[in-house]
């Protein structure tokens, strides 16, 4: 009895000379392209990661909501804190938003910091187009 193998090895194809033109010589590698393409990108990832950290991000203007008042159907009295630097300003972002999630009113507000750079208190009135629900504070951030 003779054994016959599952599978035969692939034979690499041989192809007629002349007929599929010139074969490709192998490209040399060129790994530390692809390392100076990594290292770019990650510097440009930093550089807008930063940017965006200096826009968005910096905790010298925390700000915290500490309540709001005055609900009627035209606005609302939000009441909040915002850490400023001394002798600084801050523009913070105030949103009020109805029961069902929606913004109703928005404004931007100046706070100037205070000598010492203690936190500032502040109570703004925002005109909202209907009901609010809740008074919040989005964000702050140094004036430019």
């Amino acid at each position: 009895m003779t054994e016959t193998p599952a599978t035969t090895p692939a034979a690499a194809p041989v192809f007629p000379a002349g007929r599929y033109g010139r074969r490709r010589e192998q490209r040399r590698r060129r790994p530390w392209l692809v390392v100076a393409a990594l290292a770019v990108v990650l510097v440009i990832g930093v550089m807008i990661a930063y940017s965006e950290y200096q826009k968005y991000g910096d905790p010298a203007y925390d700000a915290e909501v500490i309540s709001y008042t005055d609900v009627t159907d035209t606005g609302i009295v939000v009441h909040f804190r915002v850490n400023v630097p001394a002798d600084g300003s801050a523009t913070c972002g105030v949103r009020a938003r109805n029961r069902a999630g929606a913004t109703v009113g928005s404004e931007e507000v100046r706070v100037n910091g205070a000598r010492g750079g203690e936190p500032v208190t502040v109570d703004h009135r925002l005109t909202t187009t209907e009901r609010p629900f809740i008074g919040e504070v989005l964000r702050c951030r140094a004036n430019s």
